[in-house]
C-alpha cells in the first residue's frame, strides 16, 4: 500500500511540478494561470532547473508518502512541500515571496491539518502546531523590526504556515527546521562571499534556505532531535 501510494505520489508530484514551472514565470508578472497556451512547461523542462523543479517535487511527493504513508497530514505536507519549490524558485529570480501563494497556501494547510486533526482525533497536535506557527511568526517578526534588511517581511509571513507545519511534528521540530533555515542560509552566504561570488551588499534570498531546513526536519528532524538529546 505505502508503495503504490509514494508510486501515485510521485506520479501527481510530477505533474505539480509541471503546473510549477507555469507559476514561476507568470506568478512575479501577475498573469494568469489558467490561459493556455502553456509554453513555459516545455521551454523549462529542456533547461536544466525547470527539470530540476518537476523531478525535485515528483521526489518529494514520492519521499513524503514513503515517510508519512497514510497519514491524514499528508496531504497537508504535499501541498506545502510543492508551495516551497514555487516560492524558492521565485524568490531565487526575484526575491520575492508573493503573497498570492503564501496566503492560499497558509489558507489550504491550515484547513488540512484541521481536517486532519478532526479525522485522527489529534487535537492536541493542531493547538501545538497552531502556537508553534504563531511563535514562529512573532520571532520573526520581531527580526523583521531589529533588521529589515536581514529578515524580509514576506519571510514573516511565510513563517507562520512552516511552524505551523513542523509544531505538528512536535514543538522541537519546529525549532529545528527554523534553525537549520538560518544555518543553511549562513553557510552558503559565507560560501558565497568567500569565492566572491556576491558581496556584502548583495542581498541573498533567504525563502529557499527556509524551505531546506523545513523540509529536512520534516524528513530527520526526529531522527536529529534522538540523537541530539542523547
Amino acid at each position: 500500500m505505502t508503495a503504490a501510494l509514494a508510486a501515485g505520489c510521485g506520479v501527481a508530484g510530477l505533474v505539480v511540478g509541471a503546473a510549477i514551472l507555469i507559476g514561476i514565470e507568470r506568478i512575479p508578472s501577475r498573469a494568469s494561470l489558467l490561459s493556455p497556451p502553456f509554453p513555459e512547461v516545455g521551454a523549462g523542462i529542456r533547461r536544466p532547473r525547470g527539470a530540476l523543479v518537476v523531478l525535485g517535487t515528483g521526489a518529494l511527493w514520492a519521499g513524503l508518502a514513503l515517510h508519512l504513508g497514510d497519514a491524514w497530514e499528508l496531504p497537508a505536507y504535499l501541498v506545502l512541500s510543492a508551495a516551497l519549490v514555487l516560492l524558492s524558485a521565485i524568490d531565487l529570480d526575484h526575491h520575492l515571496l508573493p503573497n498570492r501563494v503564501v496566503y492560499p497556501t497558509t489558507l489550504v494547510v491550515l484547513a488540512l491539518f484541521g481536517v486532519a486533526a478532526a479525522l485522527d482525533d489529534a487535537g492536541d497536535a493542531f493547538l501545538t502546531a497552531l502556537a508553534c506557527g504563531a511563535g514562529a511568526f512573532v520571532v520573526f517578526f520581531v527580526l523583521h523590526l531589529i533588521s529589515p534588511r536581514g529578515m524580509g517581511f514576506g519571510d514573516v509571513k511565510l513563517s507562520f504556515v512552516l511552524g505551523l507545519a513542523l509544531g505538528w511534528l512536535g514543538a522541537g521540530e519546529a525549532v529545528l527546521g527554523l534553525f537549520l533555515g538560518f544555518v543553511y542560509g549562513a553557510v552558503v552566504g559565507i560560501a558565497l562571499l568567500v569565492t566572491g561570488v556576491r558581496s556584502r551588499k548583495d542581498a541573498v534570498p533567504f525563502g529557499p534556505f527556509l524551505a531546506a531546513g523545513t523540509m529536512t526536519a520534516v524528513f530527520v528532524g526526529s531522527t536529529i532531535l534522538d540523537w541530539y538529546r542523547g
